[in-house]
């Protein structure tokens, strides 16, 4: 397949990787040294004992890649407004764009089954409709990451758990169809997990869980993933946690999930500092809409009271907000 990752840093740097390696024709929108980097000596994955050295196109200019077969945008929330400006010349009449992301997704209340209710205003995820102009909506699916990794130098990227890559790709309608498993099976055979489902957002708020109720916890404290297993903080990501589960499940996703799962004594707890956490100390703009804001949005139309979650919002704002990470 001819296929783009748009926002090559850690995870989509791993991703192209990976399907690159595994003979797909593979090009990247990356820009700074990142791009320099991987134009000069490709694009170097670290898995473990596994060294990944794959050459693949690479530009900050999506006009010289061409159409693709499809697009999987790993860009942050707060970087798909580059996507909406930029992705018009990698579309086919077909092609399809995965928005593989953190956090509630700005498509979210399109396809949405009416045995659900509603979502709530989630205009500010997508800011003038410019994602769904750009890309519409009979081109988007859905997606859910789990991988960590991190950016070592310009060009490498270390995958920090090897085994634990994964992205669950699906119609934001739920419906089975021939370029989803046509995906799927791309991602496969590059190693790249991609679990069948059919009940995409349930895979969102599954992520979301860690992102919501620990990552957010990990910023406040400015502590890396560790600090979810002291005693006191441990109680926090638990009420936040069964206050999460609460929210998705007023609005239809119950989660096969329980912060004794979550959080109980057979987590392994990584010493990660989460992306969220890694931006703000980086200065980069937050995904506090996405991840934060938004499920809160959710909770309040469907008239959950989520204190811990009210307070983790409070304070996730107030620090982006002071370092000019976030935008009121």
């Amino acid at each position: 397949m001819r296929i783009c990752v748009f926002g090559a840093g850690a995870i989509g740097g791993n991703f192209a990787a990976r399907l690159a390696d595994s003979g797909n024709e593979v090009s990247v929108v990356a820009r700074g040294a990142h791009l320099e980097a991987i134009r000069a000596r490709g694009l170097t994955l670290i898995a473990g004992d596994r060294k990944i050295v794959a050459k693949v196109r690479a530009s900050d200019n999506p006009a010289e890649l061409g159409p693709q077969d499809a697009v999987i945008s790993t860009l942050k929330a707060t970087g798909l407004p580059a996507l909406a400006e930029g992705v018009g010349p990698l579309l086919g009449p077909d092609t399809p764009v995965v928005f593989a992301q953190n956090g509630i997704p700005w498509w979210y209340g399109h396809g949405l089954d009416k045995s659900r209710p509603p979502a709530p205003d989630l205009s500010r995820l997508d800011p003038g409709g410019a994602l769904a102009r750009a890309v519409g909506l009979h081109r988007t699916l859905g997606g859910a990451i789990t991988s960590p990794n991190h950016v070592v130098e310009p060009g490498v990227v270390v995958n920090e758990i090897p085994d634990r890559n994964q992205l669950w790709v699906g119609e934001i309608d739920d419906r089975p169809s021939p370029r989803v498993a046509a995906l799927r099976a791309a991602l496969e055979a590059a190693g790249i997990g991609s679990p069948d489902t059919t009940d995409i957002r349930y895979d969102i708020w599954h992520k979301l869980m860690a992102n919501l109720t620990g990552s957010a916890v990990c910023l406040i404290l400015g502590q890396p993933s560790l600090v979810q297993k002291t005693p006191l903080v441990n109680q926090l990501c638990r009420r936040a946690h069964a206050e999460a589960l609460a929210v998705a499940a007023a609005h239809g996703v119950k989660l096969d999930d329980s912060p004794d799962v979550r959080y109980g004594p057979r987590r392994v707890y990584f010493n990660h500092r989460p992306s969220i956490l890694q931006d703000y100390d980086l200065g980069r703009p937050m995904e506090i809409e996405s991840i934060v804001r938004a499920p809160v949005a959710f909770a309040r139309s469907a008239g959950v009271d989520v204190p811990t979650l009210s307070a983790i919002e409070a304070l996730t704002v107030a620090l982006a907000a002071a370092k000019g990470l976030y935008n009121l």
